[in-house]
């Protein structure tokens, strides 16, 4: 299973205004991993959310208390079911802590006003099993719709246009119960054409004029012939637009060309703990939202990493004598400001 990634490919490109080509895509994806396996290294955390079943120790074990489970790295947003040593523990008598301001819940502790225990059974080992949302936060966010119906075995996913600007490639996607990666994207026809009298080849001329306006959305890139645009704002049946983006190259468009839009995703089912299952036709999408730190520092360390590849892992500023290394301090400042706000801190154990 790909694992998720806290940004897009699509962020990546708009900052460095990649052309889109097979090979920058490689090299970008690559350096989108290796961003989001970094930044949960230096945060000792994972931050997507995944549905599973985890087993633990006894915790006297742990060097703690008998009442008292620490879950460590494996966080916890909510627990479905809780058992130890076979027997379940009703939600009434646990607590997920700390309750001041989780999720994530970095322990489980016992109701001592209840009959609760953890132990029992024949070992210490595995003795209890948590079911439940694990990770970070659930922070989604409803960017739109599916525009078609899915089976259980199709692995890609036409969308509407509110979806199409609001998601990339690496988004973590829920619809329904089942959460999808997004690993590529292609075009579909909008069955829009360009209306008006045409577009000429000049970067002054960024007024798109459609049937209807309502079809597309502020963010979405939409393709006329061969040339990428981007869609800045919606007035009707004008779409107003940056010309040239994506690295593709300006040029003359006769009315009633077609338009395109990539709004059909190419997805990996049931991810992380959910199943692939049936869709009906207008589905919510919901979108999966790291925390902004987070995807900060994986969007500066993705660039870092491809503009350092190519030069070598040398990158300089000056001549001469004035030459000198290109330090990224800016990012050293990042990283230090990520692990302060989102890292996972040592504990220590009350004997």
């Amino acid at each position: 299973m790909m694992q998720p990634w806290y940004a897009t490919r699509e962020e990546i490109k708009a900052e460095l205004d990649v052309k889109e080509t097979a090979r920058s895509n490689a090299r970008i994806d690559r350096a989108l991993d290796d961003a989001s396996r970094a930044v949960e290294g230096r945060c000792h955390r994972r931050f997507y959310p995944e549905i599973a079943t985890k087993y633990f120790d006894w915790p006297t074990s742990q060097g703690g208390t008998s009442w008292r489970l620490w879950l460590d790295a494996n966080e916890v947003i909510s627990v479905t079911s809780l058992s130890a040593g076979g027997v379940t523990i009703p939600s009434i008598d646990f607590f997920l802590e700390p309750n001041q301001y989780g999720p994530p819940y970095n322990r489980i502790e016992i109701d001592l006003d209840s009959s609760a225990a953890f132990g029992g059974g024949d070992t210490h080992q595995r003795n209890i099993a948590v079911t439940g949302l694990f990770g970070y936060r659930l922070d989604e966010t409803t960017v739109g719709a599916a525009a078609e119906a899915l089976d259980a075995s199709e692995t890609s996913i036409d969308v509407d246009a509110a979806t199409s600007a609001a998601v990339g490639v690496g988004s973590l996607l829920r619809i329904d119960s089942e959460r999808v990666i997004v690993t590529g994207r292609s075009q579909l026809d909008t069955g829009q054409t360009l209306g008006g009298s045409g577009l000429t080849a000049q970067n002054n001329s960024v007024t798109v004029t459609v049937q209807s306006g309502g079809a597309f959305a502020a963010g979405e890139t939409i393709l006329i012939d061969g040339e990428r645009m981007r869609v800045d704002d919606v007035a009707g049946s004008t779409l107003v637009v940056t010309r040239a983006w994506d690295g593709s190259t300006i040029a003359a468009h006769s009315t009633g060309a077609t338009i395109y839009a990539p709004r059909s995703l190419a997805v990996e089912r049931g991810v992380l703990g959910t199943t692939a299952a049936t869709h009906s036709s207008a589905a919510t999408v919901h979108r999966f939202d790291p925390p902004g730190p987070i995807r900060q520092f994986v969007i500066a360390e993705a660039i870092n990493d491809l503009l350092q590849g190519r030069a070598g892992y040398a990158r300089t500023a000056g001549t001469g004598e004035y030459e000198r290394e290109v330090v990224a301090r800016g990012l050293k400042e990042l990283r230090e400001r990520v692990y302060t706000s989102h890292g996972r801190k040592a504990r220590l154990r009350g004997v």
